[in-house]
């Protein structure tokens, strides 16, 4: 497979981030998130699976996928709200979540099972990729035919029976580690690799990032970049390392391409742009 082969499959969750300060609303969701970025860095193909309601966030998340070639074709749409994050930023340009609509979006009322056809679909991609968002534990064990990426977010969002759940059904682990001292990364790292994972990466905001290749220790550090606002550089550095890494296995060249994609996020609004009036 060549640097440009690898095709991904998202399976999660999609919402709008909504700037209230700026009266604006932007596309994400890590799943999402995700998928565009590994697209936008020379991945051959991506595709998205979730829900999304029938209010005009969802057409306009639905809108903006089209426009960055992610394949739809196995969405659900149902009645109801899309899921919506209120978002500020701080004096940092760090993201900063205020709240969200979780009990009322659609996403949150309908669980989404995958289907025999939607199976044989994930069947054409090479890499899965899900989190800690997805709300598809139940489907892990199945999805086993393919590689899977899985991002755990922030320590707040797991505990060790979750990682016990998780981490036998896939092959790459991703955490949000700023509040993690290197030995507790170190150690999070043992425990992982237990459970069979092959590749695990910290993110740590500012600070290096830390990554394990089946034990092999590699650290990279964030690149210069004229930081206007963080939503969604964490996604951006998992997108781009895995449209990279997998298939080619270059740990050093995938985290560099990594580092460039979370820089060039930075510099910009939302997850991937498209900010348009609530």
């Amino acid at each position: 497979m060549g640097w440009c082969r690898m095709r991904l499959v998202a399976i999660g969750d999609n919402v709008v981030d909504y700037y209230q300060d700026q009266g604006l609303i932007y596309p994400g969701g890590n799943a999402l998130n995700v998928a565009v970025a590994a697209k936008r860095n020379g991945a051959e193909s991506c595709a998205y699976i979730g829900i999304l309601g029938d209010d005009r966030a969802a057409a306009h998340v639905f809108d903006c996928m089209r426009r960055e070639d992610i394949d739809t074709s196995r969405i659900r749409r149902a009645y109801g709200p899309n899921g919506e994050a209120r978002v500020t930023l701080n004096e940092e340009r760090d993201r900063i979540f205020m709240g969200t609509n979780r009990n009322e979006r659609i996403a949150s009322l309908l669980q989404l099972k995958l289907t025999e056809d939607d199976i044989s679909y994930i069947g054409g991609y090479d890499l899965i990729h899900a989190s800690v968002n997805s709300d598809i534990e139940h489907e892990l064990e199945g999805l086993s035919q393919l590689p899977v990426a899985f991002d755990f977010s922030t320590p707040k969002r797991w505990s060790e029976l979750y990682l016990k759940q998780v981490c036998p059904h896939i092959d790459y682990a991703f955490f949000s580690g700023s509040e993690l001292t290197l030995a507790e990364i170190g150690d999070l790292m043992a425990c992982v690799h237990g459970y069979g994972v092959k590749v695990i990466g910290v993110t740590r905001g500012s600070e290096a990032a830390h990554f394990s290749a089946e034990g092999v220790r590699f650290e990279q550090v964030p690149l210069a970049a004229n930081v206007i606002d963080t939503m969604g550089a964490g996604d951006s550095f998992i997108g781009a390392f895995l449209s990279a890494y997998h298939g080619k296995w270059n740990m050093e060249e995938a985290l560099q391409k990594a580092a460039r994609s979370a820089a060039r996020t930075c510099e910009n609004y939302g997850a991937f742009g498209y900010g348009i009036r609530k």
